[in-house]
């Protein structure tokens, strides 16, 4: 993909991948531009008209009953911009501030909501050339949009027609550094940062303000990015399932195709196949003789995890759909004869139960993972395999603390996955009586995923660990290569894990950068 047309409704998660992370560019479809045209040409003829339309000629939420004079328009719309810029905490990670850049653009290519054709060509322009304002995480009850991280964001778009201020211009992160311990930024001045990009700042006119920071950007920018990285970590979990499962040498039958056929669910189906797959070839599977099930963790993965998948599957449309969706208010129609309408399509409930919900069945992946390890670890649960997966268990600890970091990540996620939709808090002087929470939400899944990735990360490890000490200490496998041994998709992982340097554990060492490797390899794409 090298180059992003927005039209206002066919933006798909894969594209929006891509403006974030590979910085392809963006830009406008010929029908976009139109309709943006067409439909500003409606709110300049209200303006000329003096009729009383909210969010052109009034003031916000409970103010929407006082009338502005024509003259004060464009200080309204800047006024918006500066006092709905209230956020707090740390701020955005960039690719999810380039993500709401580009959805909010994107919404504005619809053709609905009043903007100029120049401020949403600004707004582009910020993106293709990497100016990525500051966005406060902080704020937002998802009602009437994420009205004060996209104020932040918007900022450093528009200038004050009064008095333009480098500190009333926002920030701009030009320096991000992560590492092990802490997120550094280096911030400048937006006023300054558009200066140094070439890219002209606006004045804000009538509708504007509102148009720009009045919509689910923030909480569908986090979500997508969410969807994202929710579906590398499926990919993996099926293959580290697989490590697991030869390593305890699991029985086969519970993958069995007619059984999942039975049950009825594409998901479960699905990961049956996977499993399959993954551990095709591989002589550890049902080499215990007599032995005719194995325990939940380990035999009912395809429905646990196949609902994770289904789960997952339904989010992304919704997401998908949010994506192209118009969410400001209000909502002008050129061509019906009433041009203006007042709505809700801000409120963020769509996003809200729909991270609340994947948050909830990803805390799910991981905390089925985390009952491998601990058998994994476990003398009398793994199946001949020594405690704590060291060859001299007593001197040496071995993998023991793996399971309780895994442990302390699946408890916190359980307290991480209690729904935010389920509260809400009027503003708005009771105007905004019911609220979403949807960027809480989202903001909580994108946690949840980390932490599922640590405890995947970890299985991974510990069962890598197991397969090893398979070959080395248990006769049945006694002189097997791991070629030889596991099954094809098995073997793919076991070897990733070991070109990414974690190496099998002889005796004690550090753990925490084997765990860092192993997280780091998870958040690429596995290997087909």
């Amino acid at each position: 993909m090298e180059h992003v047309i927005l039209d206002g409704g066919s933006l798909t998660l894969e594209a929006v991948g891509h403006v974030v992370y590979n910085h392809i560019p963006v830009s406008l479809s010929a029908e976009a531009r139109e309709r943006v045209r067409r439909c500003r040409i409606e709110v300049e003829n209200i303006v000329g008209d003096g009729h009383t339309v909210y969010g052109i000629n009034t003031g916000f939420g409970a103010l929407k009953n006082k009338r502005i004079p024509r003259e004060k328009l464009r200080q309204l719309q800047r006024n918006l911009i500066a006092s709905h810029s209230t956020g707090v905490g740390d701020y955005f990670p960039i690719e999810v501030v380039r993500a709401t850049m580009l959805l909010r653009a994107n919404s504005l290519a619809g053709g609905h909501s009043g903007i100029r054709l120049e401020t949403l060509e600004t707004l582009l322009a910020m993106l293709n050339k990497g100016v990525h304002p500051a966005v406060p995480q902080q704020g937002s009850v998802g009602a009437s949009g994420d009205l004060a991280p996209i104020s932040h964001l918007m900022l450093v778009l528009c200038r004050d027609p009064e008095e333009d201020r480098d500190e009333d211009s926002g920030r701009v992160i030009i320096k991000q550094n992560l590492d092990r311990d802490n997120l550094r930024r280096v911030t400048v001045s937006g006023k300054q940062a558009m200066k140094d990009a070439g890219v002209e700042r606006v004045t804000l006119d009538a509708k504007e303000g509102l148009a720009l920071n009045n919509g689910t950007n923030v909480m569908t920018a986090v979500a997508v990015l969410a969807c994202i990285e929710a579906r590398k970590l499926m990919d993996w979990s099926t293959g580290i399932f697989g490590c697991s499962l030869e390593s305890l040498r699991g029985v086969s039958a519970a993958y069995f195709a007619r059984i999942h056929e039975l049950r009825r669910h594409d998901g479960q189906s699905e990961v049956a196949r996977r499993v399959r797959e993954t551990t095709q070839g591989s002589k550890l599977i049902d080499s215990r003789p007599g032995e005719v099930q194995d325990s939940y963790s380990l035999r009912c993965f395809p429905q646990v995890a196949g609902s994770t998948l289904a789960t997952l599957d339904w989010v992304c449309s919704i997401v998908k759909n949010e994506c192209n969706a118009v969410t400001d208010n209000p909502l002008i129609f050129p061509d019906e004869e009433r041009k203006f309408y007042s709505g809700g399509n801000f409120h963020g409930e769509p996003i809200a139960l729909a991270c609340d919900f994947l948050k909830i069945a990803m805390a799910e992946l991981g905390n089925i993972a985390e009952r491998r390890i601990f058998r994994l670890l476990t003398e009398h649960c793994n199946n001949g395999l020594p405690s704590v997966l060291s060859p001299n268990p007593g001197l040496q600890s071995g993998l023991m603390l793996m399971q309780y970091t895994a442990a302390a990540l699946v408890s916190e996620n359980k307290t991480l996955a209690h729904p935010a939709s389920v509260d809400s808090v009027p503003t708005g002087g009771n105007i905004e009586d019911h609220v979403s929470m949807g960027t809480i939400a989202a903001r909580h899944l994108r946690l949840v995923i980390e932490n599922v990735r640590r405890v995947l990360a970890i299985e991974l490890i510990c069962a890598c660990q197991a397969l090893d000490l398979r070959l080395k200490l248990d006769d049945d496998f006694a002189g097997m290569s791991p070629e030889n041994a596991f099954g094809a998709g098995t073997l793919r992982h076991y070897q990733s894990l070991r070109q990414a340097g974690v190496r099998y554990w002889e005796r004690d060492r550090v753990a925490y950068p084997d765990i860092e490797r192993a997280v780091q390899l998870l958040e690429k794409e596995p290997d087909a």
